[in-house]
């Protein structure tokens, strides 16, 4: 009865068990001798045998009884399971066909007990895989990027109200009892429609290379080609009619090969959308990446919905949330009110992880020690050509236990173990304030004096460390959202370095998406910085992991 007592809570309340890193739940075999329910049949009993746990909960809660005994109820499975390419999903993994096969022997008139019961069995065991792929991943994130830090939540399934709902032919319902919940999934599924049917119709034209850039004003073939490129993707104003068919709106129909405003404004929000310049010039960036095939446009939409199904089980507390490939900032106030702005993230060769922390402290008018990395690669040289470097860095040199040295007096070809540290100041890298989170990386965020650098379009620049445009007042409000009852800018006017801590912590996420839908359909493409697709994609194209 222990037993019993203990699996029906746990599938009632949608729960399962933690995965094993990159394969299925822990497999064990079904206690039914600790039943105290009554047995369930002994071909039942023997097909659960090496089950999941959570398969042989659902055939106890449903007292023993099989549940894909009808055809009509393998049918509902099996749209179930051609239904998951609308998620970014292969159906071809769980083996719809297969199960077809499977059901004609398994439900024939002439087939045993056993048989039945072993067809009802792994029909289940494929649902229960195909929807913890749909909730949580396929892949196993530490397999495909092993310095993967964020845990992969345990699947929230109910199989007997999913059953329920297939069983009454509600597919698209079942789906949505298990498909992650959240904006982020939702926009990008719909941007998966959008291009899967572009790439359907055999993708968009390209445009030729040309010496000269297309210009507003310009008059061109290519412009024709422009506006059925953008047409594809859903910018249907930039068309034209076609004026040899109806004459009488000759005149208000735009030449096709001119590049007319509605265009150019069509043009900039492209750009926009892919973190272009947006200027309205189709220049060999622009070019290039309306020249991205669609197929490899969806690829990037199905990694990053795989991205989405390992991140659905956090939490929706306010949060900071970082856009690492997007270099945006957002944060959701307890109230609901939104704040977001732009950021500097980590150059290709210094990435900026992705994690999940909380802020816990300030620190005002900050010092800067040089990192390792940064004193070996990029400040030494400086320091050799020039040891005033130092000086017009407003830099000292100290020994490992914090003794002041001669920077004069130091071989800086062979230094030894010097530390280099930037005095508190208006030059200072980290400017007047840093926002502090626990993490392996000895990354935070952080202001700086260089702010004609968020005016760039892409600004992957820094050595890891995040710099966010208005940090100030995304600390005001952290302080004012916290109870941290100090008047920050009052602190930080004194000059004095010091740490504050918040009154509560403030949870942060570092997060890397490469494609972000929006409510209209229309993705945003993001250059893939660190070079993290290609792995992800490849993984989707081979066996599932998890």
């Amino acid at each position: 009865m222990a037993c019993l007592v203990l699996l029906v809570p746990f599938v009632a309340s949608g729960g399962e068990p933690a995965p094993s890193p990159g394969g299925e739940p822990p497999l064990r075999p079904f206690p039914m001798d600790e039943l105290g329910a009554g047995p369930l049949s002994p071909p039942l009993a023997e097909a659960l045998q090496a089950a999941p746990p959570s398969v042989s909960a659902f055939y106890v809660r449903r007292g023993g009884e099989l549940a894909w005994q009808a055809p009509e109820r393998v049918a509902a499975l099996v749209s179930l399971l051609q239904a998951l390419e609308g998620e970014g999903l292969s159906p071809a993994d769980y083996r719809p066909a297969r199960l077809q096969e499977a059901a004609r022997g398994g439900l024939d008139e002439t087939a045993s007990r056993q048989e039945r019961t072993r067809f009802d069995v792994q029909a289940t065991e494929t649902l229960l895989r195909a929807l913890r792929h749909l909730q949580r991943g396929r892949l196993d994130p530490t397999r495909v990027y092993p310095g993967w830090e964020i845990p992969v939540a345990p699947p929230r399934l109910d199989l007997v109200a999913i059953h329920r709902l297939l069983a009454a032919g509600e597919v698209d319902r079942a789906l949505a009892r298990a498909r992650p919940e959240g904006e982020p999934y939702a926009d990008l599924r719909r941007a998966l429609a959008r291009y899967r049917n572009i790439v359907r119709l055999g993708g968009w034209p390209t445009l030729p290379e040309r010496r000269a850039s297309l210009r507003p004003g310009d008059v061109h073939a290519d412009v024709a080609l422009l506006r059925r490129r953008l047409a594809m993707i859903g910018e249907l104003e930039v068309m034209v009619a076609d004026t040899e068919h109806y004459d009488d709106i000759a005149l208000e129909a735009p030449p096709p090969h001119r590049y007319d405003p509605p265009l150019v404004a069509a043009v900039r929000r492209f750009q926009r959308r892919h973190m272009l310049e947006e200027d309205g010039i189709v220049g060999p960036r622009t070019r290039a990446a309306l020249n991205v095939p669609a197929s490899r446009r969806l690829a990037t939409l199905r990694a990053n919905l795989e991205r989405a199904r390992w991140l659905s089980g956090e939490s929706s507390a306010p949060r900071v949330r970082v856009d690492v490939a997007g270099q945006r900032i957002h944060y959701r106030r307890p109230g609901g009110e939104r704040w977001e702005s732009r950021v500097i993230v980590g150059q290709p060769g210094r990435p900026t992880p992705v994690l999940h922390s909380a802020i816990t402290h300030f620190t005002l008018n900050p010092t800067w020690t040089v990192p390792p990395t940064i004193l070996r690669e990029d400040v030494l040289p400086e320091v050799r050509r020039d040891p005033g470097y130092l000086i017009d860095h407003d830099m000292v040199v100290l020994s490992p236990e914090g003794r002041r040295l001669n920077p004069w007096r130091i071989d800086w070809w062979r230094p030894g173990r010097v530390i280099l540290r930037q005095r508190a100041g208006p030059q200072n890298p980290l400017g007047r304030l840093v926002l502090r989170f626990p993490n392996d990386h000895l990354v935070y965020l952080h202001d700086t004096p260089a702010q004609r650098l968020f005016l760039r379009p892409q600004r992957a620049l820094s050595s890891g460390c995040i710099r966010v445009e208005g940090v100030m007042e995304l600390g005001r409000m952290l302080f004012a959202d916290t109870g941290t009852s100090r008047d920050l800018m009052a602190l930080i006017d004194t000059g004095a370095t010091r740490d504050v801590s918040l009154a509560r912590e403030v949870p942060l996420a570092l997060h890397y998406w490469t494609a972000m839908g929006d409510g209209s359909g229309l993705p945003s493409f993001r250059p893939d910085i660190y070079d993290r697709d290609p792995a992800l994609i490849a993984a989707l194209a081979g066996p599932p992991q998890a």
